[in-house]
């Protein structure tokens, strides 16, 4: 693979906020343009959602201390490490040392980057989920690793995630020595199960393999169901990292903040990284981990609820209209499928954004398989999204194959 392949891999033009990369000239339209408020699916909206209380007063604060937040250790700012390791074991139920096994990261995308530059050298055996988080796969590719999918028929489940766990020691069996998931999944909601867990963990260790576990949506779950952090286990692997951080439930992805924890030595190549790539988490923002798991009493369910609400009014909108879309029981993101269309899923997605206003992920951006789903983050306005939802049954309908 050439440089110029190996960028072209990447793919940019369906990120968040990337809209302006789309040519839709030769668009098949069809009918009236939908009227509506404008609402973006492929991220969270902050203003929607604001920030944890206090977050702008903690950051200036920071800010005012100057060159001691500015330039921190690589690995993050050690009073920093410090509280965030005591947070974070109280809420995985594992102790942390501050010292040796966290790191802070410029947001959890540095965090991934870094823990598969710290463990994939060319020609290594990866397994990871499909479907899964967009970049897992692509970074695998970047770094020159061996893709090893492992498929989740997260629809048919009747508890857990619906993970292929014969597949999985199948990987392991066969060379894969690194294995990444997200929990819970995005893009479906997924949780994985105890059970589950339990079963990746004694795999890993008897296969030797490093797990890397991004449990970005813990603190985000539904319908009272409770969280089983991977580092919590009693046999968790030998070799674990875990990623997590404020960015999503508590709207804060504007401060670009991440956290790894886990094994030490993967720490170590992680900082070694990280101090020829960013140098740090950014400095001055790293006072703000201080409101992260300190937020007012009551918030967090708040907020959990607000998000529950929604997730059912666009789950009922979504089946009326004759669409496919399992329930998340964590998270903020919904998995739709179409019907059979006159237009490529390609087209559809761009017609949503011309013709009704609205803008999701495809769902081969999960998986090249995905051909008739997308994704959309819920993390919205209640009415606007209802209103969007329903625009996209509309436009759907118009498009729909004649049978």
């Amino acid at each position: 693979m050439n440089i110029t392949e190996k960028f072209e891999k990447l793919g940019v033009d369906n990120a968040p906020g990337q809209e302006v990369h789309h040519r839709d000239e030769d668009l098949p339209a069809k009918g009236e343009p939908l009227p509506g408020v404008p609402v973006d699916f492929s991220h969270g909206d902050v203003d929607a959602h604001p920030p944890i209380p206090g977050a702008l007063q903690t950051f200036v604060h920071g800010f005012y201390e100057g060159g001691r937040q500015a330039y921190t250790e690589y690995r993050g700012k050690g009073s920093s490490r410090k509280d965030l390791a005591e947070k974070l074991s109280v809420l995985t139920g594992s102790p942390i040392d501050p010292e040796k096994e966290i790191i802070l990261t410029p947001g959890t995308q540095g965090a991934l980057f870094l823990a598969m530059g710290a463990n994939i050298a060319r020609g290594d055996k990866v397994a990871f989920v499909e479907p899964d988080y967009f970049a897992n796969r692509k970074m695998v590719e970047f770094f020159e690793g061996e893709k090893v999918p492992v498929f989740m028929s997260w629809t048919k489940r009747e508890h857990g995630s619906g993970l292929d766990l014969t597949t999985l020691e199948k990987a392991f069996q066969d060379g894969a020595r690194l294995f990444l998931f997200s929990n819970p999944n995005n893009p479906t909601g997924a949780v994985c199960s105890r059970e589950e867990m339990e079963k990746i963990a004694s795999l890993s260790r008897t296969y030797g393999v490093t797990v890397i576990a991004d449990e970005l949506y813990a603190r985000q779950m539904y319908d009272g169901a409770s969280f089983v952090h991977f580092s919590g286990l009693a046999n968790k692997p030998d070799n674990l990292l875990t990623i997590i951080g404020p960015s999503k439930t508590e709207s804060m992805s504007g401060f670009r903040l991440g956290v790894a924890f886990g094994t030490p030595a993967l720490i170590r190549r992680m900082e070694k990284l990280q101090a020829i790539m960013t140098l740090r988490c950014s400095g001055y923002n790293q006072a703000v981990f201080a409101d992260w798991l300190s937020e007012p009493e009551g918030w967090l369910a708040t907020r959990v609820a607000a998000h529950q609400a929604i997730r059912d009014g666009l789950l009922e909108i979504f089946h009326q209209g004759g669409m496919e879309a399992a329930s998340p029981r964590g998270g903020s993101y919904l998995f739709v499928r179409l019907p059979k269309l006159e237009v490529t899923l390609a087209q559809f997605v761009s017609l949503l954004r011309v013709q009704a206003n609205v803008t999701v992920t495809p769902g081969t951006e999960f998986g090249p398989q995905f051909t008739d789903w997308f994704r959309i983050n819920f993390s919205q306005d209640h009415d606007k999204a209802m209103d969007a939802a329903a625009r996209i049954v509309r436009l759907k309908d118009r498009y729909r194959k004649e049978k």
